[in-house]
């Protein structure tokens, strides 16, 4: 006899921060990798950053088409490229799944991979410079210009935009 599938209801999409997790995981990871500055402007508040960050990578959306709920797009922007940079979203993530593993939720015998892969614009990194195979074949515009009659093949200097 086959046995039975754990009756688990799934858990809605998230679109906010909900209250539980802002108090018990991102305030305390916010106090200790990004404090208050004690100069300069005041930031923008980080609940709505958050939220702005989850409704931007869940949503797919361009930074600059944010609902204005959020607010400044700009600012959730510096918000979340500040946070990268300083690994507050990956300490998130880490508590989450260490919180979800206590509660038995996590099942790591099955995984899952998402990727979007794009065409390399432009022919992606180069790993090196290409190197010039010969010399640059445009011609001075300046001495061009002039008319043919002035042009003298016994000058006593080349022209200062020609390159060697």
């Amino acid at each position: 006899m086959a046995r039975r599938k754990r009756a688990v209801e799934p858990l809605p999409t998230i679109w906010n921060c909900p209250d539980e997790l802002w108090d018990d995981v991102v305030v305390p990871t916010l106090r200790e990798l990004d404090p208050e500055p004690h100069t300069g402007r005041p930031r923008v508040d980080q609940r709505k950053a958050l939220d702005g960050i989850i409704y931007q990578m869940r949503s797919g959306c361009q930074w600059n088409h944010l609902p204005s709920q959020f607010g400044d797009d700009a600012s959730i922007h510096r918000t979340f490229q500040r946070w990268v940079a300083r690994g507050v979203l990956e300490r998130i993530w880490a508590r989450l799944v260490e919180t979800c593993d206590e509660l038995g939720a996590v099942n790591w015998v099955w995984q899952s991979a998402d990727a979007a892969l794009g065409k390399a614009r432009f022919g992606g990194i180069m790993s090196e410079r290409t190197r010039r195979i010969g010399r640059k074949t445009a011609a001075n515009t300046a001495f061009l210009s002039k008319p043919m009659a002035d042009h003298s093949p016994h000058l006593s200097r080349p022209p200062m935009c020609m390159t060697r």
